[in-house]
């Protein structure tokens, strides 16, 4: 006999009505038929359903709505982690109040508080830059569930859902390294988050460990514009200067390949240049733009759902759920590759390249 618990969407099958009327007849409404009533009463006795009215309290008070905060809705990455956030609140009922810190945190602060008058049943942040670990101890102590995305924390509680951003540095290095660039300048890290240190310590690791000297840093802001003025900041048209650039993220690389051809630089022959992310343009752009995949439509529904978990069982473990990122070849660092030979995990790019320290990488590791 199977152990499966007979849930309200079994009753309405065996019944012939909607799930929506079984739920009326449990909750003794009187806006049903009594035939109707009579088939669905009978229905649930012969399968034995137990009704939770605890939990049908608890559900009574949810609004089923959630407080969405990204940082930078111009950049089409939070594009993409917004689309998959949609994507598994629909499938679970839910739906999300978006509103845009553009890393200012006097305004997250008060779009947190907006958002909690309108009793939304929790959050997902992606923090503006800056934000203290006190804005999600304080919702915390409030029995507000959230899910920070991409940037952690200093003191780390709470549920977490981001992308390995050191493995994803540490790939792109390597990628260029194995293609025999000796001067490799990083650009872009201007940012103080976490998804940032971690690049830039990995820049720095990665390149001590093959005994190369450490590049030019352009510590700007990852942007188009920024990425142009970098140009200008690294050549010289003098023997030292770099002849690879690993990016921040890709709206920084394509400005970056702008500024290089401005200077009659060829992308791809004269100069690689790595950004980070797979933003569409960079399949699209000419040279097409190499980069490592940080998947943020996968990265937007695991938080999606780990938030509703959260909601449904508030004494559940805290997680930690980190997507592997993979490196994708285009032809900005010579050769333009674009079968699936291409697309490289980076963990599995790495195989053969880990420190002595024997990290284990996964495509999604949890952590409770």
């Amino acid at each position: 006999m199977s152990q499966q618990r007979t849930t309200v969407k079994d009753i309405a099958r065996h019944a012939g009505v909607s799930p929506a009327t079984v739920s009326l007849v449990l909750r003794e409404s009187p806006l049903v038929a009594e035939p109707t009533r009579a088939r669905v009463q009978a229905s649930i006795r012969e399968l034995r359903y137990v009704y939770d009215r605890a939990a049908a309290k608890l559900r009574a008070r949810l609004t089923h709505t959630i407080g969405l905060i990204v940082c930078e809705i111009t950049n089409p990455f939070y594009a993409q982690l917004t689309a998959g956030i949609d994507d598994a609140l629909d499938n679970a009922g839910w739906v999300a109040f978006l509103a845009n810190s553009a890393e200012s945190t006097i305004k997250q602060d008060r779009f947190i508080e907006r958002m909690r008058e309108h009793r939304v049943d929790g959050f997902l942040i992606a923090p503006a830059e800056g934000t203290e670990a006190e804005v999600v101890e304080r919702l915390l102590r409030q029995n507000t569930p959230v899910v920070q995305m991409l940037r952690r924390l200093e003191k780390r509680r709470g549920d977490y859902v981001g992308a390995d951003f050191a493995l994803g540095m540490t790939a792109a290095v390597e990628h260029l390294i194995a293609l025999g660039h000796k001067r490799i300048a990083f650009v872009g890290g201007g940012r103080r988050s976490s998804p940032a240190r971690d690049r830039a310590n990995a820049y720095r690791r990665t390149l001590s460990r093959h005994g190369i000297a450490l590049g030019p840093i352009v510590d700007c802001l990852p942007t188009r514009e920024e990425g142009i003025r970098a140009v200008e900041r690294l050549i010289n048209r003098a023997p030292n200067d770099p002849t690879a650039i690993v990016c921040h993220n890709d709206v920084c690389a394509l400005g970056v390949m702008l500024g290089l051809s401005d200077r009659g630089i060829t992308v791809g022959k004269d100069f690689a240049v790595i950004g980070f992310d797979n933003i569409p343009e960079a399949a699209h752009h000419r040279p097409t733009l190499t980069t490592v995949e940080i998947d943020g439509r996968q990265i937007g529904a695991e938080a999606a759902r780990l938030l509703v978990r959260r909601i449904k069982i508030p004494d559940a473990p805290q997680q930690s759920i980190v997507i592997a990122p993979r490196l994708i070849i285009r032809s900005s660092c010579g050769g333009d590759v674009q079968d699936e030979s291409s697309i490289v995990p980076a963990a599995h790019l790495l195989t053969r390249k880990r420190e002595a320290s024997g990290r284990k990488d996964h495509e999604k590791t949890s952590f409770e």
